[in-house]
């Protein structure tokens, strides 16, 4: 409400605009609740032990993850600066879009309602931003701790079942799907023991599995990983090879990894909506929206609110709009199909709710999409890149166990018809290689798709990609095989809701979750990157989510079930994933945190330039209650410190991370001469060549710091005398323009 009414001029991004949204929020919320506040209340008693349990969970998450972020609180490296960056851009905007801090002149161009949401927490707690940086990743912990947590603890069939078994129950999946590490860390423990490596420094063993940094051997032995930031390799543990056997790296983050990092990125911010998400298709599945609106077949507040909450995922990180759409349908069609089995009007149930959600979600952010434009440009089939077996354990398997634990006792307790799985389950299988196929042959027939396909998969011929595409998947068959041994009983048991004597709403979580790791198996996204990295990244880490909760929910199940065998069974495979999965949190945030000493602890994500550049901070300082304008300043490469004044003070400047800003808008179109125009205006002795690049870009300040130094051969007395001189500490200045 807050974002929308700023963008259309109604309000303005201050804390009274914040407020008054709130306010009005508040005030429609208990117009909307009058005629229910009984029964809210009674919930509330009758409940009393989940709510309490919800409340602690929350303030124990957000603790933890504040005492992290205070004991290692630096706002430095990966994609922490441009995250910053976004928030005091967000603060300093009177309006939205809010101006590009690395771009002047022009607003974000990039999912940015999570910073939206940070910095109007920061506006009305009067919180700096490098703060609200780091409370902002606490927050985002704990809701998504409760959300977990609310999602599977619904699960559950109603009370009084519920509240004896799923209130404790439920506890489960915040760890699985927060805490809950992959198979990585175990396999480090071993590697720094020195198993299975001979005397001559070779292990066949090592070799084959071909993770990176684990095919050497270890230097010195110990008990535990030691190699520096060795906890980031679990976020690479796939390797994806060209036909000419080059590597190609591959991102397989999930949520234990995006803490330990402490990057607040689209993905890690979303989270909490995706479960909320998760959550409303949860309650649609349940039976809680009844009515019909014409084909819509939701009544329009229900259709409503899931439009403003899914249409808001594209809003917060763009490749989960597509899937939570489908989720919901998909929940949708589940509930028709338990009441009156499948028929080909559930594809069509699907494909016009799916659709309509699209639309209406898509309308109710219109000025989000009018100034966002993407580095997507189509998708590319999957032709080399079959993903390993052992690759895809080492990742999934603290999941895998429990969920075909679980799937075992669904097929013993349903017996659904298996045949159904593997015509259904394997077609889908064979259909999506089809259409690799076919998309690749078309492709084929292009001219422009040598470079965008078969040049980036180095392959010499049609005919050698081709040969690959069969051969590489029945050589390396590890990867299709296991998802094809969860997909037969999945689609087993979703074929037989009608009359299903189990919730299966689980069994949709854990097929969308399948679903999503086996779809860059045939496709990915066309990016800058030109290969399946970024598409296995947002894929998996929403796989992870999914999957994390059918997990949790599975474990649960059968530690309550009343087969003694099947108990103990679950036990064992719990305490299994738990100590194989748990290794990684532990010892990764030991290792991050190693050297810590409390007295040093704060929530200032700025300390580190404080102490490391005192003179160009206090610059900054200067600069972050001056008036709003341009400020010019070194341009340099990302993940570097440039971009440092922007990022710190709000102010726009020319030209920060150039290479980010070419992700973010599909190229370097926008970006034009203003690179070499930077580096010209510090360096030049010309006053006129100077004051000409200065109106260009609109510069009111003009920052002389170390990076300008470092970066420019800087002659400043131009600066000196034509320019006013309003900050000046050590070896830092600042001249502003008239």
């Amino acid at each position: 409400v807050f974002w929308l009414l700023t963008s259309l001029g109604v309000l303005y991004n201050t804390p009274g605009g914040v407020l008054t949204a709130l306010a009005g929020m508040g005030v429609f919320a208990g117009l909307a609740s009058r005629k229910r506040r009984d029964a809210i209340r009674q919930w509330v008693m009758t409940h009393g032990r989940v709510v309490l349990t919800t409340e602690i969970l929350f303030a124990l998450a957000f603790a933890f993850m504040t005492v992290v972020r205070a004991a290692a609180p630096e706002i430095l490296g990966t994609e922490k600066p441009m995250e910053l960056a976004f928030i005091n851009a967000i603060l300093h905007s009177p309006t939205f879009p809010p101006h590009d801090p690395w771009l002047s002149g022009y607003a974000i161009s990039y999912y940015y309602f999570g910073y939206v949401l940070v910095a109007m927490l920061a506006q009305v707690t009067f919180t700096a931003a490098p703060v609200a940086f780091n409370l902002g990743l606490s927050t985002v912990f704990a809701l998504s701790a409760v959300g977990a947590y609310g999602v599977v603890y619904d699960l559950f069939p109603e009370p009084p079942a519920r509240e004896s078994s799923g209130t404790g129950a439920a506890l489960l999946a915040p760890v699985f799907l927060l805490l809950m590490g992959n198979a990585e860390a175990l396999l480090e423990a071993m590697h720094a023991r020195g198993w299975f490596w001979r005397p001559d420094g070779t292990s066949p063993f090592w070799a084959w599995l071909d993770i990176k940094d684990l095919t050497s051997a270890p230097q010195t032995l110990a008990t535990h990983p030691t190699r520096f930031w060795w906890w980031w390799r679990a976020s690479r543990v796939l390797q994806d090879y060209s036909l000419r056997g080059s590597p190609r790296e591959i991102i397989d983050e999930f949520p234990a990894f995006s803490y330990v990092l402490g990057d607040l990125h689209p993905h890690v911010l979303a989270m909490p909506f995706a479960l909320l998400a998760v959550g409303l298709a949860l309650n649609l599945y349940r039976g809680g929206v009844r009515g019909r609106m014409r084909w819509w077949r939701l009544t329009p507040s229900g259709f409503g609110l899931a439009a403003l909450v899914l249409g808001g995922m594209a809003f917060l990180n763009t490749w989960d709009f597509p899937i939570y759409v489908g989720l919901f349908a998909a929940a949708y069609v589940l509930r028709q199909a338990h009441a009156t089995d499948w028929s080909w009007e559930r594809l069509w149930e699907f494909l016009t709710l799916g659709g309509a959600l699209g639309l209406a979600g898509g309308l109710l952010y219109l000025p989000f999409y009018a100034g966002f434009s993407s580095q997507a440009g189509g998708i590319i089939p999957n032709w080399a890149y079959p993903t390993r077996g052992a690759h895809l354990w080492v990742m999934f398997g603290t999941l895998f166990l429990p969920l075909m634990l679980w799937l075992a006792w669904m097929l013993y307790r349903e017996t659904p018809a298996l045949r159904a799985g593997w015509q259904w389950g394997g077609g889908l299988l064979l259909a999506g290689w089809l259409f690799a196929l076919l998309l690749g042959l078309g492709l084929a027939m292009l001219p422009q798709a040598n470079g965008a396909f078969f040049g980036e998969i180095e392959a010499d011929s049609v005919r050698t990609a081709l040969t690959a595409f069969f051969a590489r998947r029945a050589t390396q068959p590890g990867g299709w095989l296991t998802l094809l041994a969860f997909l037969v009983p999945l689609v087993a048991l979703l074929a037989a809701a009608r009359r299903a004597r189990q919730p299966l709403f689980p069994v949709l979580l854990a097929f969308f979750g399948i679903a999503l790791v086996l779809a860059p198996e045939f496709v990915y996204l066309r990016d800058q990157f030109g290969w399946r990295m970024n598409t296995i990244f947002k894929f998996y880490y929403q796989g992870w989510l999914l999957l994390s909760l059918a997990a949790a929910y599975g474990v649960s199940t059968l530690l309550g079930s009343a087969d003694v065998p099947w108990r103990a069974v679950a036990a064992a495979g719990l305490v299994t994933v738990l100590g194989a999965g748990l290794l990684y949190p532990y010892w990764a945030f030991s290792a991050r945190l190693e050297g810590r000493s409390p007295d040093t602890w704060t929530l200032n994500g700025g300390t580190y330039l404080e102490a490391q550049n005192p003179d160009d901070m206090a610059a900054i300082h200067w600069l972050e209650s001056a008036p709003p304008g341009v400020v010019a300043e070194a341009v340099g490469g990302s993940y570097s410190a440039f971009a440092r004044v922007a990022t710190y003070s709000g102010h726009p400047t020319v030209l920060g991370w150039p290479g980010h800003e070419s992700q973010w808008r599909g190229g370097a179109t926008e970006m034009g001469s203003r690179e070499a125009d930077m580096r010209q205006l510090y360096e030049t002795p010309s006053w006129t060549t100077a004051q000409t690049i200065l109106q260009t870009y609109g510069v009111r300040y003009v920052f002389v710091g170390t990076l300008e130094r470092q970066a420019y051969r800087v002659q400043e007395s131009k600066f000196r005398a034509h320019l006013e001189l309003v900050f000046e500490q050590g070896g830092v200045r600042i001249y502003r323009v008239p």
